[in-house]
């Protein structure tokens, strides 16, 4: 048995002496700047929401069948109450293109509402397990899908506009207000996702979040102004609704689309806090799920 000589430092493998990534030398790199940091978590964010939208090229199934549902909405139920004058809409607005932009908002929430059932897949499958031991931040996982969920209500939104457009709705062709409601759908439908995510942590089961998401799914939609103005619902119902961010999302939508006064600014920061408080909640549940 020998021993090193006395003043020499122990040997060393090579991948022991590699630095960690991202520190190749401390006494000589400064430390990461919150740019820096804010920069690479929006990389892997747009890299975990590219992983999500390359499933669609897969399997569109789903985008074609989920176009059913809003245009049964804007054929019948549309038309009709846009024949018996029901409704009061806003003067020289038709029925069918008030309803046009609630029904978008309505085809972007039941895309995001049942988006923790894709979670609860990836824990099953050792998915997510796989991706909890990375140094990706967990609110980045959640960012990716939730946003990821945005997008494909973008898809989804440009078949009800052209839908609409083909029942003769006039909207809005300024290339700025367009970009601001793919925004606002992309906010809405990562706020509703969150929410999924949310609701499968606490459910930890697909069967129990299928059931609580159809369970909410209804009185999100009804409780906002999507079919009918807030000033004709009862006082308690118009105290719900703007509890609901359905509702700023659907303004919004109005605004930009149609051009029906609204309050753009309080609607995007509604969605904007509504979405960061998703994000937040779903983290912290996030490592609950992954047990």
């Amino acid at each position: 048995m020998t021993s090193a000589a006395p003043g020499v430092p122990p040997a060393v493998s090579a991948e022991a002496a590699l630095p960690e990534p991202g520190h190749f030398g401390t006494a000589l790199l400064p430390p990461d700047t919150p740019a820096a940091i804010v920069r690479r978590l929006g990389s892997r964010i747009v890299t975990l929401c590219w992983v999500e939208l390359r499933k669609i090229r897969h399997d569109r199934t789903e985008l074609y069948t989920r176009a059913i549902q809003p245009a049964l909405w804007l054929l019948i139920y549309g038309e009709v109450f846009t024949r018996i004058h029901a409704i009061p809409t806003p003067h020289g607005i038709s029925y069918l293109a008030y309803l046009a932009p609630g029904i978008l908002a309505q085809s972007a929430l039941f895309i995001a509402i049942f988006y923790g059932i894709q979670i609860i897949w990836e824990r099953d499958a050792g998915i997510l397990t796989k991706l909890m031991v990375t140094p990706t931040p967990r609110a980045a996982l959640i960012s990716g899908k939730a946003f990821a969920a945005g997008v494909r209500s973008v898809v989804q939104a440009i078949v009800v506009l052209v839908l609409s457009a083909l029942l003769g709705v006039s909207l809005t062709d300024d290339p700025l207000k367009l970009l601001g409601a793919a925004l606002v759908v992309v906010l809405g439908s990562a706020f509703f996702s969150c929410l999924s995510m949310t609701i499968a942590g606490l459910a930890l089961s697909r069967d129990r979040l299928m059931g609580i998401g159809q369970a909410i799914t209804m009185p999100l939609f009804f409780s906002s102004s999507a079919l009918y103005p807030e000033r004709i619902m009862p006082g308690w119902l118009q105290a719900i609704s703007k509890c609901n961010p359905l509702t700023y999302e659907v303004d919004a939508l109005r605004g930009l689309l149609i051009g029906t006064p609204a309050n753009l600014g309080l609607d995007i920061l509604v969605l904007v806090i509504a979405t960061v408080l998703g994000v937040t909640a779903s983290a912290l549940l996030l490592p609950r799920l992954a047990r």
